[in-house]
């Protein structure tokens, strides 16, 4: 079954802040898309780290590889299900903008520092803030002036909220759901992430191949009947490809089936109704908590990525509380893109659009 009817079009998206007369080659979600590659927040995605730190190897996904990573998986869900492929890979090439340097560790040393000043950090609402206020590349406007749909679905791809709950976002429709292009993107970065982070581990040596064969039986026994010759490298990368494509396949059946179920007729239905319609199969809602609860396990929680995490919160807490201090050092030309924002705002956008390069860069500069 097609979820063609459920699908949002260029053609009905509700516009830009900024109108803007259409282009000749292509429909306004290829343009976001556009827009985001092109943008200096993507770029810098490339020295951010996803799970594993810089330095021990240069095949550890990035944040940016694993951005790349979502956006081919859930543009190929988009296609199997009939939705917009283009508005769906512009949410997923978006959807980590507002990740700042060090990973879920600089998030929360953020967001802790910033409740100091009866404020927030979240990687979410940052990237919307990104592409609405801090990037400059138009001389008509800052930001990217993206459609209302990307916009929206950089906020509420993860999470729904309801009136009032973020003053800041009531324009994005709260107490609804996000259509179902937005809803793919969160689970699709699951899949990504609960299977490259399973092959990134093995390569840190923090998992064997007894530890990854004994995760799902069915997928090891057929790879190891089918290649008994294989070296176990490519018994690994074959065990992560199964794993991702039975996710996949799971998000697809599970969201066909759900839509179905629902009755949900048109984009309005699917944004009323009381629960999101993209979901996994019980098969593979099963086996993606299963990995999820693994990788906590064995990886998430291991003493040498406790080790960097720590080292990067105590990094990051003492280059934002110098700035506090000294708001001289930052850069007179973002003090002037700033004006009129509070400093610790200010310091929170400056340090966590950070790459980690720039970041140990300028903590030696100050510190060493």
């Amino acid at each position: 079954m097609s979820l063609a009817h459920l699908r949002i079009a260029a053609a009905n998206s509700r516009g830009r802040r900024f109108p803007e007369a259409p282009h000749p080659l292509r429909n306004d979600f290829q343009r976001d898309r556009d827009r985001v590659v092109h943008s200096r927040a993507f770029r810098r995605l490339e020295d951010k780290t996803q799970v594993f730190p810089s330095g021990i190897s240069d095949h550890f996904r990035t944040r940016l590889t694993h951005t790349l990573e979502v956006s081919q998986i859930s543009r190929t869900i988009a296609l199997a299900l009939g939705l917009d492929s283009d508005l769906t890979e512009a949410l997923a090439l978006a959807h980590d903008l507002g990740h700042p340097p060090f990973a879920h560790a600089g998030e929360r040393t953020l967001n802790r520092l910033m409740q100091e000043f009866g404020a927030d950090f979240e990687h979410n609402r940052q990237a919307l803030r990104i592409v609405e206020r801090l990037e400059h590349r138009y001389a008509r406007y800052a930001g990217l002036n993206l459609t209302f749909e990307v916009r929206e679905g950089i906020v509420k791809h993860s999470r729904d909220f309801g009136p009032g709950e973020f003053p800041e976002l009531d324009e994005y429709l709260p107490g609804q759901r996000p259509p179902l292009e937005a809803q793919l993107i969160d689970l699709a970065d699951e899949i990504a992430y609960n299977t490259a982070d399973l092959d990134d581990a093995y390569a840190a040596g923090l998992l064997s191949y007894d530890d990854l064969a004994g995760l799902h039986a069915e997928t090891t026994e057929t790879v190891e009947t089918s290649y008994p010759a294989a070296g176990e490298k490519v018994r690994v990368a074959e065990i992560v490809r199964r794993l991702l494509d039975s996710l996949a396949a799971g998000l697809v059946a599970g969201t066909r089936q759900a839509a179905e179920a629902s009755g949900a007729a048109s984009v309005g239905d699917v944004r009323l109704h009381p629960d999101r319609l993209a979901r996994f199969t019980e098969s593979a809602a099963i086996l993606n908590a299963s990995l999820k609860q693994f990788l906590h396990r064995r990886v998430y929680a291991s003493p040498q990525l406790e080790e960097e995490r720590q080292r990067s919160m105590s990094a990051v807490e003492r280059l934002f509380r110098f700035y506090l201090e000294h708001p001289d050092r930052l850069p007179a030309s973002f003090r002037e893109e700033m004006e009129g924002e509070p400093l610790h705002q200010i310091i929170c956008d400056y340090v966590s659009g950070m790459t980690e390069g720039y970041f140990r860069r300028t903590y030696r500069a100050y510190f060493d």
